[in-house]
């Protein structure tokens, strides 16, 4: 793709200086906030954040608020962050200056996997105690592969990532992934999975899922993964996650069907009890999507009242794709 001139020129003075140069280096490799960076490269905070400003208003690196923090990545919407990405990756990976911050990276990737280990912990003994209830997850997991089929995507959206596993599982076939939580400390967990699994090119965004802080009309497959029943108002987040959805692209759903477990309202704070077919096809007809394939997975154990199961929806936008380049893209994962 042709870079104009301007473009051009903006994105090479932005990026024509030692440490705004390395800080590109090092968000090729994935986000980062200002103190990651400060640790990194060993310079003050003011410093740091005045390049990060100049590099943001270039265009060649974004911003993403998460509560107190702000994460920066390459940019990837526009001329000049691929001049930047053409230029980070001609970088001699073997100068001694770049080996040492990747060294200190490393150091960095590693304290945030263990401060998302301590978290993660902490509510081992909850998600045992649900994992009992239904089949295994590999099973379920199983269960997505087969109903989305095992084409690329151009662009996936996770909502409520938690652990960011939904984006482990389906980030490698993704042009672009990002994963959306409320909660900065499941999001820490999930950036240290998603940098141990080597996949740099997937964000992770604080948010909304009832307000959602993405592009609209602009995911072929949005997941909504054991979400819903913790939400007050399950229909908004699927009329908001059918909003992402381009045209012709694919919602995921995957909960639990209607139950009677009221333990779980009052002990794990699940705000549903499940959802009937009915129930789940209306909010899908109200958001204008069709649905085009469900399917219940059921514990094999006869008799027992306590078990849970698995209900995974599949449903598609009904607007007419008009690109015949998108159309080919979106029937291939049909």
């Amino acid at each position: 793709m042709a870079v104009p001139l301007s473009a051009m020129l903006a994105a090479l003075k932005a990026a024509g200086e030692e440490t705004r140069l390395r800080i590109l280096a090092l968000l090729a490799e994935g986000e980062l906030n200002v103190s990651d960076l400060t640790d990194i490269l060993a310079q003050s905070q003011p410093r740091i954040s005045r390049h990060l400003k100049l590099l943001t208003e270039a265009g060649l690196i974004e911003r993403q608020r998460e509560g107190a923090w702000a994460f920066f990545r390459l940019a990837d919407q526009n001329a000049g962050a691929m001049v930047v990405r053409d230029l980070v990756a001609r970088l001699h990976r073997g100068d001694s200056r770049l080996q040492a911050d990747r060294q200190r990276l490393d150091a960095v990737r590693e304290a945030r996997a263990q401060a998302a280990q301590v978290h993660f912990s902490r509510l081992a003994g909850h998600w045992d105690e649900m994992r009992a209830l239904h089949v295994p997850e590999d099973a379920v997991e199983a269960a997505i592969r087969e109903m989305i089929g095992e084409q690329p995507f151009r662009a996936v959206l996770d909502l409520g990532t938690g652990t960011g596993r939904m984006l482990q599982l389906l980030g490698e076939r993704a042009a672009r992934a990002v994963g959306l939580d409320a909660s900065h400390a499941m999001l820490t967990v999930a950036r240290a999975n998603l940098e141990q699994a080597g996949l740099s090119h997937v964000q992770l965004r604080q948010g909304d899922i009832h307000a959602l802080p993405v592009e609209r009309h602009s995911f072929d497959l949005v997941l909504i993964h054991q979400v819903l029943h913790f939400l007050d108002d399950p229909a908004r987040a699927i009329r908001e996650a059918a909003g992402a959805l381009s045209p012709g692209g694919r919602l995921l759903i995957v909960d639990f069907a209607a139950h009677e477990l009221e333990f779980l309202r009052e002990k794990h704070a699940h705000r549903r009890l499940g959802f009937s077919h009915e129930q789940m096809s209306g909010w899908l007809e109200e958001a204008e999507l069709d649905l085009i394939g469900y399917r219940d997975l059921t514990p094999a154990e006869p008799g027992r009242g306590d078990l849970l199961t698995v209900s995974l929806y599949l449903a598609r936008d009904r607007r007419v794709v008009t690109d015949v380049s998108e159309y080919s893209s979106i029937s291939a994962v049909a």
